[in-house]
């Protein structure tokens, strides 16, 4: 197997954004978890504190989880094995996999795939998560709040993730018929930011988050077919291989997972059962005609 690598050390504006959306991060989160400490006591708060207390909680959000790798035990770190073994095994398969998934595009229904491309986008994506948000902060109510809290956190932290290993790794898109082991670190070029998916990751993160309210196994498994979509949309369009789409899935299961129970020492309202705590537990599947990677829950 060849894996092509092409340096990329000229000016790069995507990376020069990135740099500075970094630093203007870090000085606005210092900025506002200094302020939600101090008002954090209050027990009857206006509509303005409980926002400046959110958006902190949003922030603390995130950077709680992008240190939870340095508190990993040794089952956490078998399951990031285990996911790593199977992205791996999906890699190997990708070239075949998209030429299957990519025939099979003409039979979908143009409003599927319209609502794939669509809703896995941040600008839709942010309009579902601020709109939930702001209905619990103007109604005061807790649940919604906090949920709005989990959706735009989970989705900032796992977004910016995506669109520093987008460029980071470099890898081509199928669109690009260059092959799936071709790499460009740093390119700008969309066609180079095919690893992992973005629009995978945004949707199953709303997804996964959303699906946390309720306990019915049914009610869970359609909320997360749903967060699907947008992901196999982008594999019928070309956009990405399927190990992709896996590790986006896994990086959103990780990133809510982790903000969710930093939100549980901060909100009444809580989604984690305290005495007994459920894992994901992941396994590949092999078999005739089939390989992937399975999260039992």
């Amino acid at each position: 197997m060849l894996l092509k690598f092409e340096p990329y050390f000229k000016y790069n504006p995507f990376f020069v954004k990135i740099s500075v959306f970094i630093l203007l991060y870090l000085f606005f989160t210092i900025q506002l978890c200094a302020q939600t400490d101090s008002e954090s006591t209050f027990s009857d708060k206006t509509t303005w504190q409980l926002f400046k207390y959110d958006i902190g909680n949003v922030f603390k959000g995130v950077g709680h989880s992008y240190t939870r790798p340095l508190h990993w035990e040794g089952k956490q770190w078998g399951t990031f094995g285990t996911i790593v073994a199977g992205t791996g095994l999906l890699y190997v398969f990708d070239e075949q996999t998209s030429e299957f998934i990519r025939r099979q595009q003409l039979g979908i229904p143009r409003f599927i795939r319209d609502y794939g491309t669509k809703y896995g986008s941040p600008q839709y994506n942010y309009m579902l998560t601020g709109g939930v948000y702001l209905t619990g902060l103007f109604t005061k109510d807790e649940k919604l709040r906090r949920t709005g809290v989990l959706l735009i956190a989970s989705a900032s932290s796992a977004g910016l993730l995506q669109q520093v290993t987008k460029s980071v790794v470099g890898r081509a898109r199928p669109v690009s018929n260059k092959g799936k082991d071709t790499f460009d670190p740093f390119n700008s070029s969309r066609k180079f930011h095919s690893f992992p998916s973005g629009h995978t990751i945004l949707a199953f993160t709303n997804a996964y988050a959303i699906a946390k309210q309720f306990k019915s196994p049914w009610l869970k498994g359609g909320i997360y077919a749903i967060g699907l979509v947008p992901g196999v949309s982008r594999l019928w369009d070309g956009e990405h291989w399927l190990s992709d789409v896996a590790l986006g899935v896994a990086i959103s299961i990780f990133t809510v997972e982790s903000i969710d129970r930093y939100l549980d020492r901060k909100y009444d309202e809580k989604y984690n059962d305290q005495q007994q705590e459920k894992k994901i537990s992941w396994n590949l599947n092999i078999g005739p005609g089939r390989v992937g990677l399975v999260g039992r829950f």
